[in-house]
């Protein structure tokens, strides 16, 4: 009875080390979970919705910023490093534009979009927070313009009528 005890305590330690092995690879595998469900929303994303994408990288890039801020000298670091992708991806937002085809949206929006590198690129060597709270603010206020447009369809984008008459 008593080898049998220890039998079952041996396979519920070896369960439980198995339970942790398994928790520790789900743990592990975590990230690539979450890449790959990134991926999956980049590659099954419209324009917009992208776009609406891009502002979200840049908002909480400045958002890293400004909480490295907080922390004083020893975040300069991560304030440079959070600010030069803000300004990454505003870059991206600049070479998305159809200069033809948006006319004067785009060199509107060209022209905020060099407003809001300034004042990243300013907030950057300054380590100035209103630098970086102006340019934040500008790019949630455009995201929230683009959110509000992502899913909407062009007329010839939208599904025509079926014809009933024949």
């Amino acid at each position: 009875m008593e080898a049998r005890s220890r039998e079952t305590q041996a396979v519920g330690r070896q369960g439980g080390a198995q339970s942790s092995t398994q928790a520790r690879e789900r743990v592990l595998n975590r990230p690539n979970s979450l890449q790959s469900y990134r991926e999956t929303q980049i590659k099954t994303a419209n324009q917009g919705r992208l776009i609406v994408m891009l502002y979200d990288a840049a908002l909480r890039s400045t958002g890293r910023a400004l909480q490295a801020l907080d922390t004083g000298v020893k975040g300069f670091e991560t304030v440079n490093s959070a600010i030069i992708r803000a300004q990454d991806v505003v870059g991206e937002l600049m070479v998305s534009l159809d200069m033809e085809r948006g006319g004067d949206i785009a060199r509107n929006l060209f022209g905020l979009y060099v407003f809001v590198n300034r004042q990243l690129m300013e907030a950057n060597i300054r380590k100035d927070r209103q630098y970086l709270e102006t340019a934040r603010k500008l790019l949630a206020e455009l995201r929230e313009a683009w959110n509000a447009i992502a899913d909407t369809k062009s007329p010839a984008q939208r599904p025509q009528g079926i014809n009933i008459a024949g």
